[in-house]
């Protein structure tokens, strides 16, 4: 069975930095682009960054240079490093991993991130 755990969410004041971890099972993680959403209250989910098997990244412009994405297939996780937070990070945020072609999507369950004073 297919599973997607978060991990690494938490309280931050503005300017700090955390660094969330997805790890992956029952699946062949090398195989699938990933990415880390988020979704704030009222709002809808938005893409953060995303990573391709191949390891070519995108990412929101509101986190360029900011935020990393990085995946280590040999531990099947992706992780996103997030420096120089704001207020209006705060969100829950999701891990995905997706094959499009083949019409394959997985949603983890989602890590609580809140950046305040």
């Amino acid at each position: 069975q297919l599973q997607l755990v978060e991990s690494g969410g938490g309280l931050v004041q503005p300017g700090g930095s955390l660094r969330l971890s997805c790890a992956a099972s029952g699946m062949i993680f090398s195989l699938y682009a990933m990415g880390w959403y988020r979704q704030a209250p009222g709002k809808q989910r938005e893409l953060v960054a995303r990573i391709t098997a191949g390891t070519i990244t995108n990412y929101a412009d509101s986190v360029k240079g900011r935020f990393a994405i990085s995946r280590v297939n040999a531990k099947n996780t992706v992780y996103l490093q997030m420096n120089s937070l704001r207020p209006e990070d705060t969100a829950v945020y999701y891990c995905n991993a997706e094959r499009r072609y083949y019409g394959e999507e997985y949603w983890g369950q989602g890590t609580q991130v809140t950046v305040s004073s």
